[in-house]
């Protein structure tokens, strides 16, 4: 009806305007004339697509250019955007990013029914590369499939490679809280920031970053960049600030200049300490594609690992058992020994503990698809071009595939169908991204130094309210308190 009353009204003005041609200069004539048709070609548009998305559920537009936008912005963000939705329509839902269609999968069942286990491309990685406009991997199969295979042989390799340096900085950091009274408050979030960016600029970039004014330059531009990507792209904000979106602009040329130079430094050359670009740079690969991709590790690897370190001594502290069970194991498998790759292997309770911190902080709460060919879940049609959200945060607290979602239990995963679960979320095993992986063994390291020397306890009346944005944070400082076990 809208459509046809659009048209309408559009032909009785270009009527209108006929009558009175030759009174009027001609280029100010076609000048409206395409503005109008322009407005039209938008509806149309606007139209059709509603017209593919009738059969999903969900919102209208709030506002022409922006649709939720505002509503996202009021919701707090994109994940309690959707947990409101999937509550109110289910889990297949619809709304509208800009005048784009969005649908997102806010179960594990709806989910399976759209994840290609043979698809290459991550799709927490594929809304990065987006978000930083680079190609999103849009290569050919084969292509793709090398990249990630590069990638994965770059965690690999830089983790064996530089794991006598990852035992130095996490015994740094044991040090350090050693020296501090009982009493003293420890700022979580901050040491785990800065123990993650010198241990991923190290074995990602190389010996550049042992100087810590390099690390703490790159930290800065780091973090203007993921703060625009992770909040000033999804809330439109950034594009109405010139003021925001030159420093976010100067902080990526600066990032990327770093890139390039060591690029260009390790290209043809053999240096005893590998790391994660040199697999890179070892592969087929042209420059740009080596810059973006490790452009994307850099960026995603330093923020997951600082979270998960944090969530996950976050929840020790306030799980008595859990810690206690941690610390037997790491006593069982180390024993007076050294702390070694072939040991930390062996450490299974740690991984449930890892797995759970992941799942009840909901660490990666949304990641992205664009669907490249019409598809269809449940009895609902995909249209070929639409943005399709995994909704992880809602499926990771949905009570129906996890007892007491809510509860940190890290020995629900002695359960194999909830490790396979799990798994297909892409948050284990095989389909993990590269970051992930890199995280959970940094992590692991890091719990086994602490853990075996330190009580890790919180500090009493402290509340940990939760930001959620591309990796959940904790919105204020967490502190905590340590105290010797020998």
């Amino acid at each position: 009806m809208l459509m046809v009353e659009e048209r309408n009204k559009s032909q009785q003005r270009r009527l209108r305007r006929s009558s009175h041609i030759n009174r009027r200069k001609p280029d100010v004539l076609s000048r409206r004339e395409a503005e109008e048709d322009n407005q039209l070609s938008q509806m149309l548009q606007i139209c059709q697509a509603f017209r593919q998305a009738a059969g999903i559920p969900g919102i209208t537009p709030t506002e022409e250019k922006d649709g939720n936008l505002p509503d996202i912005v009021n919701s707090g963000s994109l994940h309690e955007f959707l947990v409101n939705l999937h509550e109110r329509y289910g889990p297949v839902v619809s709304f509208w990013f800009g005048r784009r269609l969005v649908v997102s999968l806010g179960t594990v069942d709806v989910l399976k029914q759209h994840i290609n286990p043979n698809k290459t491309l991550d799709p927490f990685e594929t809304m990065l590369k987006s978000l930083l406009r680079y190609q999103s991997g849009g290569g050919n199969v084969s292509e793709n499939h090398m990249r990630k295979k590069l990638c994965e042989n770059g965690v690999t390799n830089s983790l064996k490679s530089n794991f006598a340096l990852l035992l130095k900085l996490s015994e740094e950091l044991l040090d350090k809280w050693l020296s501090y009274p009982e009493t003293q408050h420890v700022p979580l979030s901050q040491h785990m920031l800065g123990f993650a960016m010198k241990s991923v600029t190290q074995m990602v970039m190389g010996s550049t970053f042992e100087n810590d004014q390099e690390v703490i330059c790159f930290q800065k531009n780091h973090g203007t960049v993921w703060s625009e990507i992770g909040k000033g792209f999804l809330d439109g904000s950034l594009d109405k600030n010139t003021t925001r979106k030159k420093q976010y602009e100067d902080a990526l040329v600066q990032l990327e200049s770093v890139l390039r130079n060591i690029i260009k430094e390790r290209k043809g050359r053999n240096f005893s300490q590998h790391i994660f670009i040199d697999s890179l740079v070892q592969g087929n690969l042209n420059d740009q594609q080596i810059l973006e991709d490790s452009m994307i590790f850099s960026l995603a690897s330093c923020i997951i690992t600082a979270k998960l370190c944090t969530w996950a001594i976050c929840f020790l502290t306030t799980s008595e058992e859990v810690q206690k069970k941690l610390y037997e194991e790491i006593n069982q498998v180390f024993g007076n020994g050294p702390i070694t790759p072939e040991k930390i292997e062996q450490l299974r309770y740690c991984q449930h503990v890892l797995c759970e911190t992941v799942r009840t902080a909901k660490l990666t709460p949304v990641s992205a698809q664009l669907q490249d060919i019409e598809g269809k879940i449940d009895q609902f049609i995909i249209p070929r071009e639409t943005l399709v959200l995994y909704a992880l945060g809602v499926v990771l607290q949905d009570p129906n595939t996890w007892p007491s979602p809510h509860k940190f239990d890290p020995d629900r995963f002695d359960d194999e169908l909830i490790m396979k679960t799990f798994s297909s979320l892409g948050f284990s095993g095989t389909r993990e991204c590269p970051e992930l992986r890199f995280a959970y063994m940094v992590t692991t390291v890091l719990l086994s130094v602490l853990v075996k020397r330190l009580h890790l306890l919180s500090v009493e009346g402290q509340v940990i309210e939760t930001k959620y944005e591309l990796v959940t944070s904790s919105r204020e400082e967490a502190w905590i308190t340590v105290s010797k076990r020998y």
